[in-house]
């Protein structure tokens, strides 16, 4: 059985506004990973990944990216003690 993992992370740039909740959840239910993701007033966007390293680590990897009309300038990821989520969710 794989290790469990939960990752928060911070994410810098041309993040809000570009679709970039909706693009994380996507990513996160199509490797079942739990948590959530939110804007934060500074601009930046939390996130909070939960589930198998194996398919954490791989939400991760697109979070680093985004979708088409974000511009990742940053991401701050730091491990943390794990977290169960029911689901994944957008919050505001």
């Amino acid at each position: 059985m794989e290790q469990k993992l939960t990752l928060h992370l911070l994410i810098s740039g041309r993040v809000q506004g570009v679709w970039f909740r909706q693009f994380a959840r996507q990513q996160a239910e199509s490797y079942g990973v739990c948590g959530y993701v939110r804007n934060l007033p500074n601009g930046r966007v939390e996130a909070v990944l939960s589930g198998e390293s194996g398919a954490v680590r791989q939400v991760e990897a697109w979070l680093n990216k985004g979708p088409e009309l974000a511009l990742v300038t940053e991401v701050e990821a730091a491990e943390v003690s794990y977290q169960p989520f029911e689901e994944f969710e957008v919050r505001r």
